[in-house]
Formats: structure tokens, C-alpha cells, sequence
């Protein structure tokens, strides 16, 4: 019988979809939902739970040790916190005095995070060890496919979305006919395949890449689309989505290709240095 699991609730649908698997397993869990990140809605009352702030480090690790936590599963997307948000208690600024105080990266932040909970005997585990269906598998998942120009574009925004993620800016990046239409930073995904709307040239739509960091650890805070990532794309302009087989996850993978066909997008799973 697998331990407790702490699910560590960032933002977004991902973490109701583990309280859902959790909950239909017959496993044992708990929430620790983050105030101002993790999506009220979520927070029920018959959620086993207890609210914190990311930056009370040392009174989450404390609790789950005391619910008999011993495994972890940081699930969702985690928005950077400015030092101000964070609060740092004592565990939280041994994370931030890892990384230099002006070196606040998500993965930067997020590696020293993990550190810093193995260190505190957890064994973390990613979102598709549970789930294992939402991880992106190598292939075309709609009818439609990319044509040489697009082909074109895929190359030229993974080649920058590795860059960027090299950097710890972000994970995606949108070009059309070889022009870089967007690259994701602070604002995430959707907010970027709004900005391509009016930026989008005349002809064949651009194509979004989504790639995890060169240094990503595949736990934290891995790339991940779904339905809204294809609606997004569709009204603006796009004409396809690309994601890194075996590095990115889809949330319902058959909801998602039916949209994309519906809407006349291509989404293509590529294996690294495919």
C-alpha cells in the first residue's frame, strides 16, 4: 500500500485532477494548499488540507511530518513569488541563500526547494508516476500535421525554446514563417497566445513550442497543455502545438486532440533531439 502523499497544490486544473486520481485509488493524501496560488475552488471542505504560505517552509515541511507524509507530488504551476510574498521563515531563506537572493528563477527556486525537502527525508515523485496517462508520448495526435513551413517554424522555436529555458526565462515560444512572434516569461502560456493574436502576419498561423529547461527536473513544474492551451492557440492565429514526448504533460490527451482537430490544429509530441 503506497505512504501518504502530499500533494503540493500550485495553480491551475492539474492538482484536482490528483486529488481526483487519489481519491479513486483509495490513497491516502493531503493538500498543502499555498494562499495565493493554489486555486480556492479546489479547497472543499471534505479535502483532507491545511492552508500555508509558500515562504512558511518550515511550518508545512512540520506539518506533513506530522500526518505522516512521506512522499511528495508538486503538481500545478508554481507563479514566481516576489521576495515580499515569500516571507521567508527559516527553512525558506536556507532555500533562498542557496540560489543568491538576485538569482530568483522558478527552477532555480524550485531545485533548491527539492533539495531542500529530500534533505528532509521526502521522496518526491512527478505528476505521471501517479497519473501516468498525462505524460506526452512520442507521436502526431491529430489528423492534421505539420507541412515544410511548419516544420520550419518548429525548428526555429525549439531551438529558442531551449535557449530561454536554458536561461530560466520559460518554457514556450510561438513563431510564424521564421518571425518569433512570442516567447513565455512571467505572464505563462496563455497570457503569450494572447499577445499573438495581433502580432500574427498573413498566411499559414504560427506554431507554439512548449520544451522543459535543459536543467529541468522533470517533477517540477513540467510543461503542460490542454484543452484552453489549443482554444488559445486556435483563436490566435495559430495553426499548431508541439511539446516534447516524455518531458511535457497533456491534460486528457483525447479531449485535447478532438479540439485540435475541431479547430484545424496539428499537436505533434517530438522526443528530444528528434
Amino acid at each position: 500500500m503506497p505512504d501518504k502523499l502530499g500533494i503540493l497544490a500550485a495553480a491551475g486544473p492539474l492538482p484536482g485532477r490528483l486529488v481526483e486520481a487519489c481519491r479513486h485509488a483509495g490513497r491516502d493524501f493531503v493538500v498543502v494548499a499555498f494562499r495565493g496560488m493554489t486555486d480556492p475552488a479546489l479547497v472543499t471542505d471534505d479535502l483532507p488540507h491545511f492552508w500555508t504560505r509558500l515562504g512558511a517552509a518550515g511550518r508545512w515541511i512540520g506539518e506533513l511530518k506530522r500526518l505522516g507524509v512521506g512522499t511528495l507530488c508538486p503538481v500545478g504551476n508554481i507563479r514566481r513569488p516576489s521576495l515580499f510574498e515569500l516571507m521567508p521563515d527559516f527553512k525558506a531563506v536556507r532555500i533562498l541563500t542557496r540560489i543568491g537572493f538576485s538569482s530568483l528563477g522558478d527552477d532555480a527556486l524550485l531545485t533548491s526547494l527539492r533539495r531542500i525537502l529530500e534533505e528532509e527525508g521526502f521522496h518526491l515523485v512527478a505528476l505521471h508516476e501517479v497519473i501516468d496517462d498525462f505524460l506526452a508520448k512520442p507521436g502526431l495526435l491529430t489528423r492534421l500535421g505539420p507541412d515544410e513551413m511548419a516544420q520550419g517554424d518548429i525548428d526555429k522555436a525549439r531551438e529558442i525554446a531551449r535557449e530561454i529555458g536554458r536561461l530560466d526565462i520559460g518554457q514556450g515560444a510561438v513563431v510564424q514563417h521564421g518571425y518569433v512572434l512570442a516567447v513565455e516569461a512571467a505572464e505563462g502560456t496563455d497570457a503569450m497566445l494572447r499577445r499573438c493574436g495581433p502580432l500574427a502576419r498573413p498566411g499559414p498561423g504560427g506554431v507554439l513550442v512548449k520544451a522543459k529547461k535543459p536543467q529541468q527536473d522533470i517533477r517540477l513544474d513540467p510543461p503542460t497543455i490542454g484543452v484552453t492551451t489549443v482554444e488559445l492557440a486556435a483563436a490566435n492565429g495559430l495553426r499548431g502545438i508541439v511539446v516534447e514526448a516524455g518531458g511535457a504533460m497533456i491534460i486528457d490527451a483525447e479531449a485535447v486532440r478532438q479540439a485540435a482537430d475541431r479547430l484545424g490544429l496539428f499537436v505533434l509530441c517530438l522526443a528530444e533531439g528528434e
